[in-house]
């Protein structure tokens, strides 16, 4: 019997790149995360590593990009053939979902406290990726959602709040949620 290889492709490889890069920059932000711990996570030599991605930079760059992808993607699925209210509500409540994988809530914490660090040291190349796609998912959201400006705006910054409330652990009975029970329900 033919024995099966287990090898990835260099595609596979660049994904579990970036999936160990998501997770260590949430847990350690951009200055706090060494390339070699995220080689050690995937299991590939920091040599490696280099080869699927120039610096660190565009390491942190890409897993910034996979997780604004992962959430418009679980917007947009959860909005499919909805609009209005009804949208913006299943789009809520797939955050929800999304979020319980706290990684992914810490990563996009990381993003902005790694593009304002990133910037205070003269580096505004972060910055603007992370703001252009930030940019990105509003306006394809707003616009499957149907939604207006101020729409979006509420949307938005209901969700920054939702962030804050669990990044700081708040107990769904605290009161602070209270007016967000309608998301959660």
């Amino acid at each position: 019997m033919a024995k099966t290889s287990m090898r990835m492709s260099a595609e596979e490889r660049r994904e579990s790149v970036i999936r160990a890069s998501m997770i260590e920059f949430a847990e350690r932000g951009y200055n706090g995360t060494s390339t070699q711990a995220i080689a050690t996570r995937v299991g590939v030599s920091q040599p490696y590593l280099f080869r699927l991605f120039p610096n660190k930079r565009a390491l942190f760059e890409a897993a910034v990009r996979r997780c604004m992808e992962d959430v418009m993607e679980a917007f947009l699925t959860a909005a499919d053939g909805l609009e209005g209210e009804a949208a913006r509500d299943a789009m809520g409540m797939a955050y929800f979902d999304l979020i319980a994988d706290r990684s992914r809530l810490l990563m996009q914490m990381q993003m902005y406290v790694s593009t304002a660090a990133a910037e205070a040291a003269g580096d505004s190349e972060v910055g603007e990726a992370v703001r252009e796609l930030w940019t990105e998912l509003w306006d394809t959201v707003a616009a499957a959602a149907g939604m207006t400006e101020q729409e979006a705006l509420d949307f938005f910054a209901r969700g920054m709040l939702i962030n804050a409330l669990v990044a700081m652990g708040f107990p769904p009975e605290h009161r602070l949620w209270r007016g967000l029970e309608a998301d959660a329900s």
